[in-house]
């Protein structure tokens, strides 16, 4: 099944391209293929002039996802862009390549390998993908124990905060495990290790924190829901595990929080997941998920493949993809090594701290994500009765910023905040200028709001004069007529005399 949306402008069943115009003379067919070709330069006009009206990536401060790489780096993509990564017999140095990002990553994460031995982990197309497998993995364990206990095993599920991604609830609704949500509150926006340790239950397959919250960027206390959750097992005779989804925090914290931990220190920590494609810095496509052993990846669900030559084991949800993100990520990891990641990281957070110095000054918002964490700033209107924070969102698109706005999960729906990502090719003159734009839209909001209060207030006023003294109906209906008429004359007048601009 595709599902798929179209615009009301949309409607019409063909379009057309001026520069492709002196190739194209007849309409092309939106929803069907057109019944002759074109030549490539026309195909590639029309696309691209459409493509014109996407966003711009750099300004896209929604996105924690990669947007610019080095020239180097995007040759070796485009010269392995026709590589499919599952023939490993075929192109056995991207497999190659492959394994060593794994163990570079599980080493990062202080992963138990012996000499000799080699990390259990896989690539993905993304952090989606990875939790996906992960948590097969713990439902698969899970159930196998219980069947060799002869209890049931039909209603497992997943202990996480409201604050997790939505993969996390596909994962559940796709595979059939309930999701036990930890409520946020105000001043609070993660998972409450203890309040999570006391919704654990015989049925459940892990406990699932996160390494900073797409929310607030913050990171859990990966440590402290270790100690109690261990205290329950102990009690219990339950060995109930800890996945740890480090989709945006895992390429920050051991580069920049070394003594934090959060990993395979800990115990109970049986799978990590990543985003390369995220603070891993490489362009959309790739994520990763390691396991602490062997042990925690359980055989059945490995598949064993004789295809095209070899014996190829596989555990992922997709089969055929490209190499070129994979590539690309084992281009960054001996690139950069620890020393780059570092540098990168810490420049970020260096830029986060100058926005959000530049929105503390404007005075009118709280900011809500925290300084350890990942290099994000989420703040909040103090007060929201005039103009929402949707609204701010919305008159930054005029300059080519683009500022998610969001409500929080339950039980803290009525904070809402705006939330900027700090990538790398997110500079400081652009932290400032950023700075400077959400200052102009908050003064304008501010003048509109005036404008609206002083004609509200005007026409209350004339209206409750002719409720008293006037006796002519149609006199009092000709009154609120030029007092609007005013009012709209005003508001013209207003926008009028702005000027903006786009950065």
């Amino acid at each position: 099944m595709v599902i798929s949306t179209t615009y009301p402008a949309a409607e019409q069943q063909v379009q057309s391209s001026t520069f492709a115009s002196r190739y194209v003379r007849e309409p092309l067919p939106r929803f069907k293929m057109p019944k002759n070709s074109m030549p490539k330069e026309a195909a590639y006009q029309i696309i691209n002039d459409e493509l014109m009206l996407d966003g711009n990536p750099r300004l896209n401060l929604a996105s924690f996802v990669t947007t610019w790489m080095e020239p180097e780096c995007n040759k070796l993509m485009m010269a392995s862009i026709n590589k499919n990564y599952v023939d490993m017999d075929e192109y056995p140095v991207t497999t190659e390549l492959q394994n060593r990002c794994v163990n570079m990553i599980a080493n990062l994460y202080h992963a138990p390998i012996g000499d000799g031995e080699t990390a259990v982990g896989v690539g993905t197309v993304g952090s989606s993908e990875a939790i996906m497998l992960a948590g097969l993995a713990f439902k698969r364990k899970w159930q196998q124990k219980r069947k060799s206990q002869g209890k049931p095993y039909d209603k497992p599920n997943i202990v996480t905060g409201a604050n997790v991604q939505v993969c996390w609830e596909k994962f559940a609704r796709y595979f059939e495990v309930e999701l036990k949500e930890v409520k946020l509150k105000e001043g609070y926006y993660v998972m409450d290790p203890a309040k999570a340790v006391e919704m654990v239950d015989e049925n459940t397959i892990c406990v699932a924190a996160i390494l900073g919250s797409t929310l607030t960027g913050e990171f859990e206390n990966v440590k402290l829901l270790n100690e109690l959750l261990t205290n329950k097992n102990k009690e219990t005779g339950w060995d109930t595990p800890i996945h740890v989804d480090a989709a945006s925090g895992g390429f920050i914290a051991p580069f920049v929080y070394p003594d934090l931990e959060w990993d395979f220190r800990l115990p109970l920590v049986k799978s990590i997941n990543v985003s390369g494609h995220k603070y891993g810095l490489v362009y959309a496509g790739v994520g990763w998920v390691v396991w602490r052993s062997k042990e925690e990846l359980p055989e059945d669900l490995v598949f064993h493949i004789n295809y095209l030559g070899s014996d190829q084991p596989t555990f992922t949800l997709n089969f055929s993809k490209g190499s070129s993100q994979i590539i690309a990520q084992y281009y960054q990891l001996i690139r950069l090594g620890f020393e780059g990641y570092q540098n990168i990281i810490e420049n970020c957070i260096e830029n986060a701290t100058v926005l959000k110095e530049g929105i503390e000054k404007t005075g009118r918002f709280d900011i809500v994500s925290k300084d350890v964490g990942v290099p994000l700033v989420a703040f909040a209107l103090k007060d929201s009765s005039k103009y929402t924070v949707f609204q701010i969102s919305e008159g930054l698109r005029k300059f080519g910023w683009i500022v998610p706005a969001y409500t929080m999960p339950a039980d803290a729906q009525h904070i809402a905040v705006l939330r900027v990502v700090i990538r790398e090719d997110f500079s400081r003159s652009l932290a400032e200028r950023l700075a400077s734009h959400i200052e102009e839209v908050v003064k304008e909001l501010d003048s509109l709001a005036s404008v609206v209060a002083i004609g509200a207030s005007h026409v209350d006023s004339v209206v409750d004069a002719v409720q008293e003294g006037n006796k002519g109906g149609t006199a009092a209906r000709k009154t609120e007529r030029d007092i609007q008429a005013e009012v709209i004359t005003s508001w013209r007048r207003f926008v009028e005399n702005k000027r903006t601009g786009v950065c």
